[in-house]
C-alpha cells in the first residue's frame, strides 16, 4: 500500500474506540501510563471544539485508524499571530516508514496556513532517530533550543 491509500482527515465521535488503540500504542511507545480519567479527558476535550485540542487521523481504505496527530493552536509572546504545537504524533509500528507520520504533519501545516498561524512547533525525544529523521528532512533541523521542564504533578 501507499500513503495514498490512506485519508488524513478528522475524528468522528464514533471512533473512540480506534482512536483510543492508536492512543494507548503511543504512551506504550514512550514507556509511559496515564489514568484511564486524563484519557477520558483528553477525548472529551477533542469532542469538544471549544477545547482548541484537534486531532486528525489516518484511515485505511478499510476504514481503520492507523494513526494520529493531536495539536492545538495558542498565542504566542513573539507573534501577533497563533502558533500551534503539535502534542501527538503516533502511526502503527506495522505500517511506520510508509510516509503517514509525514502526511500527519503536513495536514496540521495545512491547517495552519489556512487558519494563518505563525509556526507549528513541537518536540521529541532525543533517542527517538527514527522519528527525528522524519523531522529534519521535513524542517531542516532542530532549532537548536534545548527543552525543560518543572514537573508540577507533585
Amino acid at each position: 500500500m501507499s500513503t495514498d491509500d490512506y485519508q488524513i482527515r478528522c475524528i468522528d465521535k464514533s471512533e473512540r474506540d480506534q482512536w483510543d488503540r492508536l492512543w494507548q500504542g503511543y504512551l506504550v511507545f514512550y514507556k509511559s501510563a496515564l489514568p484511564d480519567e486524563v484519557s477520558d479527558l483528553l477525548w472529551q476535550r477533542i469532542c469538544a471544539p471549544e477545547n482548541g485540542i484537534q486531532c486528525r487521523v489516518a484511515v485505511s481504505a478499510a476504514g481503520e485508524l492507523v494513526g494520529l496527530v493531536h495539536f492545538f493552536p495558542h498565542a504566542h509572546t513573539w507573534y501577533a499571530k497563533q502558533v500551534c504545537y503539535l502534542n501527538d504524533l503516533f502511526v502503527l509500528p506495522e505500517i511506520r516508514s510508509a510516509g503517514l507520520g509525514q502526511r500527519l504533519i503536513e495536514a496540521v501545516v495545512e491547517e495552519g496556513r489556512k487558519q494563518g498561524w505563525a509556526e507549528v512547533y513541537w518536540l521529541t525525544q532525543v533517542e527517538n532517530q527514527v522519528a527525528r529523521g522524519l523531522y529534519d528532512k521535513i524542517t531542516g533541523g532542530s532549532d537548536g533550543f534545548v527543552n525543560y521542564v518543572i514537573d508540577l504533578s507533585n
